[in-house]
């Protein structure tokens, strides 16, 4: 089963530490992750 998951946000931290825990966990459970920042 395929999931795509979208997590947007503007300024903080707290966008950068969700997505690092979402995808702890989706590594501890084998699943492929990616992520990426864009700075403006």
């Amino acid at each position: 089963m395929k999931y795509d998951i979208i997590i947007s946000g503007v300024g903080g931290q707290g966008i950068l530490a969700i997505a690092m825990v979402l995808g702890k966990a989706c590594i501890g459970e084998n699943l492929q992750v990616r992520q990426s920042e864009i700075h403006g």
